[in-house]
């Protein structure tokens, strides 16, 4: 699953795991053991505190929990393009099931209907798209950071690679007692 999903995504790091600690301390003492842990490097792990909930959306949020900015196109362009043609093969598998089925509007109107079928399938695949591209997930994470951030909590903001990476983040802010959270 985790291979299909590399396909569509252009960031190397799909998945996001925050700590949300009550001081600074805590919060550098974390980030020091998850860059410890295997095939992490530097910068996959950041701190942010209470005064970066000042700073403004495009510096704080584009460059600390999104960094690769150069990868949101390539997640939009294959996101679309592959749920586009998933959308048009569902499209085309139902044409046939009608019209196999001598469903009377396509047997009618054969080409009608293969056109309005299969625009409807490419048409919901390509919605589906866009609300891959959009990242929902990420956009819950980032709405709690900031939250924290605002009631002067400190964030450990991890980016890892793989899914060995995520477990082992997990485990090491869960161990040095922060609140976890993780996108999908």
């Amino acid at each position: 699953m985790e291979y299909i999903l590399k396909g569509m995504f252009g960031e190397k790091s799909l998945t996001k795991v925050v700590g949300l600690f009550a001081n600074k301390n805590e919060a550098d003492a974390a980030v020091t053991s998850v860059l410890k842990a295997q095939g992490m490097i530097q910068g996959q792990a950041r701190v942010l505190g209470p005064q970066d909930a000042k700073i403004s959306h495009r510096d704080l949020f584009g460059r600390t929990l999104e960094p690769e900015q150069h990868g949101i196109f390539k997640t939009v362009f294959f996101a679309h393009g592959i749920t586009g043609l998933a959308g048009a093969l569902a499209g085309l598998l139902l044409f046939a099931w009608f019209y196999q089925g001598n469903q009377p509007m396509v047997i009618s109107s054969p080409l009608l209907a293969f056109i309005a079928i299969l625009g409807f399938g490419i048409t919901f695949g390509l919605l589906l798209g866009g609300l891959v591209a959009m990242r929902p997930d990420h956009v819950w994470l980032i709405t709690k950071v900031r939250s924290a951030l605002t009631e002067n909590r400190w964030a450990v903001i991890v980016h890892p690679t793989d899914a060995k990476q995520t477990v082992a983040a997990k485990e090491i802010l869960r161990q040095s007692g922060a609140e976890v959270l993780r996108s999908l």
